[in-house]
């Protein structure tokens, strides 16, 4: 057997959610510790550091906002990505994972928003402007607020993976949108300044507590995603023992 398709192998395991589980029983402490380590370092980097000249110590709302904001975006690139393997391939665990991604991706996406509206007040004089880049992260909000709703609202956990799943490859037209909104479009939100292609153009000073705070973020989501995945399995197992209980008391009955 090659390495490829030993790896194949490896991974096409993990759709069995009693081996996910085990795997994830194993690897939860030992990412959650390092999260926690990426928050002590990021954090004291954050607060060690001098405010800016311009924005003063509101610079320091960077450090969340900025991950918030990337977080939002990678969530959604994971329920696509989940959404594509529960149409394509129909993974058993695809489904469980775009709808453990869901309340993950709305809950950064308000810290985002949030934070956003806190560093605009003093920088820009409002809370709030009708941009193309707020806008379409507010709809992005909202997105994840209907998934959410649609899940929930229906009973039957196939078809709603199945709706869920094009509903949320149709949404992702709007990712590209809020990546580059600030260039196909003049908005008060400033452009790109970490991931360019020519370098960052932020000062090394506060690259380094805002990458690292990028890392403890980005853990934190895998590591509650992991979670919720766990979780997720569980409470399927616990509804169909009870409806296969239900089935055989009304047979009894």
């Amino acid at each position: 057997m090659t390495e490829n398709s030993l790896a194949i192998t490896k991974f096409s395991d993990l759709a069995n959610p009693t081996r996910f589980l085990a795997l994830a029983n194993r690897i939860i402490p030992w990412m959650a510790g390092f999260t926690a380590l990426c928050f002590i370092v990021g954090l004291y980097l954050s607060f060690t550091t001098e405010g800016d000249y311009q924005q003063g110590e509101t610079v320091r709302i960077m450090y969340i906002h900025v991950p918030a904001a990337w977080l939002s975006m990678m969530g959604y690139t994971i329920m696509s990505l989940s959404a594509i393997g529960t149409l394509v391939w129909r993974h058993p665990l695809a489904d469980v994972s775009a709808k453990a991604a869901a309340p993950l991706g709305a809950a950064f996406t308000l810290i985002a928003l949030v934070t956003g509206s806190l560093w605009g007040k003093p920088m820009w004089g409002t809370w709030w402007v009708w941009d193309a880049r707020l806008t379409s992260v507010f709809i992005l909000f909202l997105m994840y607020l209907g998934l959410i709703a649609l899940n929930r609202a229906m009973e039957d956990p196939s078809k709603a993976a199945r709706l869920s799943a094009v509903l949320i490859l149709v949404g992702f037209v709007n990712i590209p949108i809020i990546k580059f909104s600030v260039d196909w479009w003049n908005t008060l939100h400033q452009s790109a300044s970490v991931l360019r292609l020519d370098g960052p153009a932020i000062d090394p000073e506060f690259l380094r507590p805002l990458l690292v705070m990028a890392i403890a973020f980005t853990m934190l989501f895998l590591t509650l995603h992991v979670m919720a995945i766990r979780n997720e399995i569980w409470r399927r197992r616990i509804a169909a023992q009870r409806r296969l209980a239900a089935r055989l008391a009304s047979r009894e009955g």
